[in-house]
């Protein structure tokens, strides 16, 4: 396979040609140059900083409220200073539940008490911070006291709970625990507390994140027995952000919600626990063993229950306001100062979070510096930059989305795009975002030479596409959520970007006391080498729409991608009636009768409600006009454009993302007004492509699913009368 991608690799760059000389949104003089500007740009990144910063910001744990969190947003913005920008501190009331109590007890057949506490490594001084660490926990489970025989139900995902059907086990009245991974961990009490359950506990299986694949810390880069994940629950598919402020920003005097009516708590209460204190529960579980596919890595055989295994799940929260602090640093634009590029990565951590979110933080920072400089000498860019800081992503995107809830008209008239970036390591790139910008990304990708392989990082892409059996053509993926660009794109409709590198950084310190400079140095990204790679992607792109003559937006790759996912829905909903029609047929030939174990009494499955046939048309016509109005658009000469045209075109671009959203929202969810993306409902971070179609699909609630067809077809009109008016300046 090694030798296979170096082939690739070689035959890539054999064809890729000379260098660019044309770019998207740049007439032939201004491209040559903004390469120019990008190739000094480039030339000022230095390793050495983010490795310097690290230690720095990754000396201590710094989760939303702490001191040392605060330390940090305060050296932030005295660097940004430093550097040029007009820095601020925008700080924010938000709802925060620390862990007071927190008991696990296996009281029958046998007693267990579990020790919750992970254990401090040689080598590591950083995980002998003993009480400075912070507990593991999930933030946003409810405070409860509950006693109840335990059902293992795998990942506690909708598969799962089918399965369990099959079995004839309800969880109703139980307490269930769940694997980590299958899903974002949210659902998964979720999804618990809808079918009955009354308490979730949730563990990380050495299969997954252990060491079944390979050596654990300190050795190792995986989850050793002790290691938990905290992390949030709360209900973000519903909204992210504060809890109790829905939909406005949670400043010192705003009006909030009594914490028992806020929807996105968790209904039921729910704890992070390691393999090591997993195991004495599931062992004494019996039951039924499990599916095959359930199996995870502890030495046991793994069964379902319910019982004889009992637990008694103790929790308390001390819930109260606490401040997040979130840096924004502004460079002003030298032509238009009303048009923002934004930038964003999070601060805080739940421990001392050097991967997550410091890796990525550091590389904004670098990436900020070095443009900086550029601007002192004298190439300051036409568009303002803003570069943001984020505190408590953590807990549930709250800091991000407070300040967008706050800014929101002023951000939907003056933000061009939000850049966002993360946890970063050694590996391939990783790129989402709005298509209309796809074409955009993937011409920088071609610009960034990969730091081990030395051909461009958009070549190192394919070529791993390829060898997993994917098309080679870069491709955005599509935003779910699980970070700082959901309040931007999914809320506010501005269009966004998530950036990052992985791929040869496997470990299992996510959201642990592991998470160190220590590790990080010797798993991760050990010379800083992806985090140059990063700031130097991410700056690129970020002076491209800050130095473009028209800005960098391209729909036929947009509408070929929504094309494609209208395919999916089309053939998903296609193979479901398919599915059903031939289930009903064996009922009626009685086939499962004559397939059945003769040893178990044979109860003969009803026949299914046959799926309607739903009317799609509205949305294919959409698409076919948007198509020729796309077309239109991209045949248009926009270079002689006067100044004032070109000034009103620009202004059209910038909101052409705010023509894909609905006011009212998404089902049972307005907060999420795009049409487009979506994270969904039953899968968190994952996403869900024109999500009230599909989901209400995926739900077999077809009267519903016909109306979001209607919606989403006046969506798709709306988007196409919004680029039908930029044509005009033609």
């Amino acid at each position: 396979m090694i030798r296979t991608l170096c082939t690739l690799l070689l035959l890539f760059v054999f064809h890729s040609g000379s260098a660019q000389e044309s770019i998207t949104g740049f007439t032939t003089e201004s491209a040559k140059k903004q390469l120019s500007l990008e190739s000094a740009f480039e030339a000022k990144l230095n390793p050495d900083n983010l490795d310097q910063w690290m230690q720095k910001m990754a000396a201590q744990p710094h989760w939303v409220g702490t001191e040392y969190g605060k330390e940090n947003a305060e050296w932030i913005q005295k660097q940004f200073k430093s550097w040029g920008y007009d820095a601020k501190i925008e700080t924010y009331y938000i709802l925060f539940p620390f862990p007071k109590l927190r008991v696990l007890e296996l009281t029958a057949p046998t007693s267990y008490k579990a020790k919750l506490t992970a254990v401090a490594v040689e080598g590591d001084e950083f995980t002998a911070q003993g009480e400075a660490l912070l507990p593991s926990y999930n933030a946003f489970s409810t405070d409860g006291d509950v006693e109840a025989d335990l059902v293992f139900v795998n990942y506690g995902i909708p598969k799962d709970y089918e399965e369990l059907d099959k079995l004839g086990i309800d969880v109703k009245g139980k307490i269930v625990i769940a694997k980590y991974q299958g899903s974002w961990r949210g659902i998964k009490p979720k999804l618990a507390a809808e079918k009955g359950a009354i308490g979730c506990i949730i563990y990380s299986d050495p299969k997954d994140d252990g060491y079944v694949r390979g050596d654990v810390y300190p050795k190792g880069a995986f989850k050793n027995k002790t290691g938990v994940q905290r992390g949030s629950v709360m209900d973000m598919p519903t909204y992210p952000g504060d809890v109790l402020t829905p939909g406005y920003g949670a400043t010192k005097n705003a009006k909030r919600l009594n914490r028992k009516d806020a929807p996105t708590i968790t209904k039921i209460p729910v704890l992070p626990i390691s393999y090591e204190d997993a195991l004495p529960l599931l062992e004494a579980l019996e039951g039924p063993v499990v599916p095959r596919s359930w199996v995870g890595g502890l030495p046991i055989t793994y069964h379902v229950g319910p019982g004889p295994a009992k637990v008694h799940l103790q929790l308390e929260f001390d819930w109260k306001l606490t401040l997040a602090n979130n840096v924004i640093a502004t460079l002003k634009g030298s032509e238009f100062p009303d048009q923002w590029v934004m930038r964003g990565n999070h601060h805080d951590a739940w421990v001392h979070g050097a991967n997550d979110p410091v890796s990525g933080m550091v590389a904004l920072m670098e990436e900020a510096r070095a443009i900086g400089v550029l601007a002192k000498e004298g190439n300051r860019p036409k568009r303002t930059l803003v570069y943001c800081a984020w505190d408590a992503e953590e807990p549930g995107l709250i800091g991000s989305t407070e300040w967008v809830e706050d800014h929101q008209n002023e951000l939907q008239e003056k933000v061009v795009a939000y850049i966002n970036t993360d946890g970063n390591g050694r590996g391939f790139l990783g790129a989402g975002g709005s298509h209309s910008l796809q074409k955009m990304v993937g011409e920088v990708a071609s610009s960034v030479t990969d730091p081990q392989k030395g051909v461009s990082i958009k070549e190192r892409r394919s070529a791993v596409d390829l060898i997993n059996g994917r098309n080679e053509a870069f491709k955005l993926y599509a935003l779910g959520s699980g970070s700082d660009y959901t309040p931007f794109i999914q809320h506010a409709g501005i269009a966004a970007l998530n950036l990052g590198f992985g791929g040869e950084n496997a470990g299992g310190e996510y959201h642990t006391i592991y998470d160190t400079y220590p590790h990080y140095k010797r798993f991760k990204d050990p010379g800083f080498a992806y985090g140059v790679a990063l700031a130097n992607t991410a700056g690129r792109i970020s002076l491209r729409m800050a130095n473009a003559d028209v800005l960098p937006f391209e729909f036929e790759q947009w509408h070929e991608t929504v094309s494609g996912y209208l395919t999916e829905i089309m053939r998903s909903c296609k193979a479901m009636r398919e599915s059903v029609e031939k289930h009903n047929t064996m009922v009626d030939k009685n086939i499962f009768e004559l397939v059945a174990d003769p040893k178990k009494p044979f109860v003969k499955p009803e026949k299914k409600a046959p799926i309607p046939y739903l009317d799609f048309t509205p949305l294919q016509n959409e698409l076919s006009k948007l198509k020729g109005i796309i077309q239109e658009w991209q045949k248009a000469d926009k270079t002689t454009l006067s100044t004032a045209k070109l000034l009103d075109l620009n202004k059209q671009l910038m909101q052409a993302e705010q023509a894909l959203t609905y006011t009212n929202g998404l089902p049972r969810r307005s907060w999420y007004t795009h049409q487009i993306y979506a994270p969904g409902f039953y899968t968190g971070y994952g996403v869900k492509t024109l999500p009230g179609v599909r989901e209400a699909i995926e739900q077999e609630n077809w009267k519903e699913a016909q109306e979001q067809i209607g919606i989403l077809a006046n969506t798709l009109k709306q988007f196409g009368t919004h680029i039908a008016e930029m044509n005009k300046h033609f």
